[in-house]
């Protein structure tokens, strides 16, 4: 298989880290560095991916924060925000490198119906931009609600599902 341009059985040793600034992970547990506010969480991120300009990384994290719409918060501590902005900020963060594709591993799990729904609307608008997102869920609910294609992994197999005809 291909992913992001690199076919995976020719992969080089070598090749994997430009593979990797291809792919944003957006983890369910956050993996914040909370000593650190939410710039200087990116901030950090940027210069050990090899980002060498202040004035661009400025620019990157400022238009990454305002994407996820925490433009107004850059100064606060990871404990400072509420769960949803958190995961905002993780999302942020894997936004950095103009990903081409998004994992996202159960990103709305810790969240509250309202603002998992949130999420999901920010996950529909980074899609429309052209950076494929991959997301796995046991919400149904968020499936439905926000339909796309889908795929199950259920007792060691692997299946598309058209969730609107298996519910219907």
């Amino acid at each position: 298989g291909y992913v992001a341009g690199f076919n995976l059985r020719k992969l080089r040793r070598r090749d994997i880290p430009y593979l990797r600034r291809r792919i944003g992970i957006v983890f369910q547990d956050y993996q914040l560095l909370t000593d650190r506010n939410v710039f200087m969480n990116l901030y950090y991120v940027m210069k050990a991916t090899g980002w060498k300009r202040e004035q661009e990384i400025r620019e990157r994290i400022d238009r990454v924060l305002g994407l996820v719409e925490l433009g107004s918060k850059s100064y606060k501590m990871p404990f400072e925000l509420s769960g949803g902005e958190q995961q905002r900020l993780v999302i942020a963060r894997a936004l950095l490198n103009d990903p081409q594709v998004l994992l996202a591993d159960e990103p709305t799990g810790n969240l509250d119906p309202v603002t998992a729904d949130g999420i999901m609307q920010l996950f529909q608008k980074i899609a429309s931009q052209g950076c494929a997102v991959v997301m796995s869920t046991h919400n149904t609910a968020l499936i439905e609600n926000y339909p796309a294609r889908a795929v199950l992994f259920s007792k060691g197999k692997i299946r598309e599902v058209d969730l609107k005809a298996e519910l219907a």
